[in-house]
């Protein structure tokens, strides 16, 4: 992809756009809960048509057209959103520390291999709220926590003495 074309796009989350991650409960998945990253970009109704090419050129997500007169192009998705935040990395300003703990948390959840290691990545997406002024996150790596100790997750391993 043209370097132009990436700079603009990273401008455009730097300013119209957001990075999330959240801890979602979820009963199928081995720790109980899953930690969901999302991208998306905003816009005015009437200037939807430009969430429309950024669809065209990432090749992933979805557009929606809400009541308020705004539209939205969301991405979700481990692998899309690590993807597109490797590739716009360089030249993401404003938003470059989410970007650089995505990445991280990305990057950890693809090798995660024990509880342990799963609620600390958990307690990075705890700083998703201060980077982004969050006020309605509503799960924290505490409650995952609780629920890893609730299901014994987190007791250490007794060994018989030989």
């Amino acid at each position: 992809m043209n370097s132009t074309i990436i700079a603009y796009i990273a401008g455009f989350l730097d300013g119209d756009g957001s990075i999330f991650f959240q801890l979602v409960r979820r009963k199928d998945y081995r720790y109980g809960y899953q930690i969901r990253c999302s991208l998306a970009f905003y816009q005015k109704k009437e200037h939807a048509d430009i969430l429309k090419w950024l669809k065209s050129v990432l090749r992933c997500g979805y557009i929606r057209h809400r009541q308020t007169g705004i539209s939205d192009y969301t991405i979700v998705g481990a692998s899309e959103v690590k993807n597109i935040l490797v590739l716009l990395k360089p030249y993401v300003r404003l938003k470059s520390r989410q970007v650089d703990l995505g990445i991280r948390i990305l990057k950890r959840l693809e090798k995660v291999s024990s509880p342990k290691e799963f609620l600390e990545i958990c307690r990075m997406v705890d700083h998703f709220k201060d980077l982004n002024y969050s006020k309605k996150r509503k799960i924290t790596s505490c409650e995952v926590k609780s629920f890893l100790e609730q299901h014994n997750y987190l007791t250490p391993v007794e060994t018989s003495p030989t």
